[in-house]
């Protein structure tokens, strides 16, 4: 498995569900998959809404919004320091 980096096309979109972050870094086979872990961890509204309390019912993810996630190969990233 290889490793990619995941971040919005525009930086300043308020669907990055990671404000504090501008990407993140997942192991994947391909770049498919890497957006399907993603849409999985991250989906657009995991609970809903009171109108429509339906699980991923929103549009306020990047889901169908393929072109505006980009996904770019990279190494791997640093192990966070142990404390």
């Amino acid at each position: 498995m290889a490793w990619y980096a995941l971040r919005p096309r525009d930086p300043a979109d308020p669907r990055w569900p990671l404000p504090d972050s501008p990407s993140i870094s997942l192991k994947a086979d391909d770049p498919q998959a890497a957006r399907d872990k993603f849409s999985a961890a991250y989906p657009s509204r995991p609970f809903g809404t009171p109108g429509s309390p339906v699980a991923d019912a929103g549009d306020a993810g990047f889901r169908d919004d393929p072109d505006a996630l980009l996904v770019e190969a990279t190494s791997e990233p640093p192990s966070p320091p142990s404390t």
